[in-house]
């Protein structure tokens, strides 16, 4: 490996390092909030419902995944749910005021994931979901 390939990778593996631990900084310190924490069973996840009684909008992590799932409860009672990965080179994006931001080189989306400013071309990955009793189950493929 040549020496500027090593570092460019280098700097890109630090920089999603400190993009998970500003994640959950700032879902720390923002109301209602909370990171939840879920396994990955047959494709999906399972997220109870409850946690969506004081805020609409919830962070997963899978256990084993490099980035989280926002999940935004809806006006119409139906889920959202969107992978944290950026589409222009696939860092980690954090929760901003309006949307979602990848610190490593600007690219923004809206709250429902569209790109505002490139370079990112393409919207955030999002996963369907369906209620089955008190969980809301967040489908992986398909």
């Amino acid at each position: 490996m040549e020496r500027r390939q090593f570092i460019k990778s280098s700097c890109q593996a630090c920089l999603l390092g400190a993009s998970g631990v500003l994640l959950a900084e700032l879902v720390a310190c923002s109301p209602g909030y909370q990171i939840i924490k879920t396994e990955v069973v047959d494709n999906s996840l399972d997220v109870p419902l409850s946690a969506f009684a004081q805020s609409n909008i919830q962070f997963v992590r899978p256990r084993g995944w490099s980035y989280d799932l926002v999940v935004q409860k809806k006006a119409d009672d139906h889920f959202e749910s969107m992978l944290l990965q950026c589409t222009h080179q696939q860092n980690q994006v954090v929760p901003t005021g309006n949307g979602f931001l990848c610190h490593l080189h600007g690219s923004q989306y809206d709250k429902d994931g569209n790109v505002t400013k490139g370079p990112a071309e393409l919207p955030l990955r999002k996963f369907k979901t369906e209620i089955q009793k008190d969980k809301l189950i967040i489908h992986l493929k398909g």
